[in-house]
């Protein structure tokens, strides 16, 4: 690690925001040296509360968090966003939506956010996410919440990141089993309906409780929260069933599990990158590994038998792997 390298990793520990901004810059860019930042702050994590922040488009994911950002400094709460965006078609960079909603928390001291774009992420996360959430974490930050991009049902990456998961819908979602019939339902710690003074809301959240009570008896029943963020309504009763969930997940070993958990999925999510990366440049320069391309490209060989090969061939293998 070079002495520049160093110094940042030890003014990230301290908090210092510039520091930390230059690690996750690191972080999306895939830099070098990056393994060995993480390594440096590992033992620095696991004192954070993460908070994850899904739903459709157009639910008040922002403003939730936005107002949940409000309460949680007003108890004293260092506070850390990741706010991912849309990638933007022409810079590959976010949009930045979510950060013109967030403008009261510009000029605290004790908010980081930070938006991100998907880069090519289809749970609506990039796959960095747990890099920056890390870096968050060693920073100091006592709360770090998740906004997801808001691709629709499939954005199950979140439970994989964080340690509470609040599902926010409103009544223009549409039917609540549409809504829910891809895995949100499976997700969710908590349900949050905003926009709750919009028609059709209380005939909505009696929907999502009939759902829920049909679930197999667990050791934590899911609560619907009804809000109106947008007028600073139902956040306390939200942030306090955040605290119950918490405390559940405490008394019941869950978070200490949940965290495990997050630990390997991490960890293969690593491996994975890695090897893919080694892949695509061993075809570059592997004549042999190269020539598969092209016979699966002309037909002559399928996707599957080809790989059968490359996997028995100790020696295809050694060579990739060693590149």
């Amino acid at each position: 690690m070079t002495p520049e390298t160093m110094k940042l990793v030890e003014e990230l520990l301290k908090g210092e925001s510039v520091s930390l901004s230059r690690a996750i810059s690191l972080v999306e860019n895939e830099s070098s040296q990056v393994p060995e930042i993480m390594k440096r702050i590992a033992p620095h994590v696991g004192k954070a509360y993460c908070i994850g922040v899904t739903g459709p488009p157009g639910t008040g994911k922002s403003t939730l968090v936005d107002k949940l950002t409000a309460l949680l400094r007003k108890q004293g709460s260092k506070v850390g966003i990741i706010a991912v965006d849309p990638t933007s078609p022409f810079t590959g960079g976010a949009v930045l939506g979510d950060r013109i909603r967030m403008q009261q928390h510009y000029l605290d001291d004790g908010v980081f956010i930070r938006s991100m774009a998907t880069r090519g992420g289809t749970g609506g996360l990039p796959q960095t996410a747990s890099a920056v959430i890390k870096l968050l974490d060693a920073a100091g930050k006592d709360v770090i919440l998740v906004e997801t991009v808001g691709v629709g049902q499939s954005e199950v990456d979140i439970m994989q990141k964080t340690d509470t998961v609040l599902v926010t819908l409103c009544p223009e979602s549409g039917d609540a089993i549409q809504t829910m019939k891809a895995g949100l339902l499976e997700i969710a710690d908590i349900f949050v309906v905003n926009k709750a003074d919009h028609p059709g809301a209380d005939s909505f959240v009696r929907d999502i409780q009939a759902m829920l009570h049909l679930r197999e008896p667990s050791w934590w029943n899911i609560p619907v929260v009804v809000t109106e963020a947008v007028n600073d309504v139902g956040i306390e009763e939200l942030y306090e069933q955040i605290k119950l969930h918490r405390q559940a997940l405490c008394e019941t070993d869950q978070l200490s599990q949940r965290r495990q958990l997050q630990r390997k999925f991490d960890f293969i999510r690593t491996v994975e990158q890695k090897l893919t990366h080694k892949l695509l440049k061993a075809i570059e320069k592997d004549g042999q590994l190269s020539s598969y391309i092209d016979r699966i490209e002309r037909g002559e060989v399928d996707p599957y038998s080809a790989a059968d090969e490359i996997l028995r061939s100790r020696k295809l293998l050694t060579d990739w792997l060693s590149q």
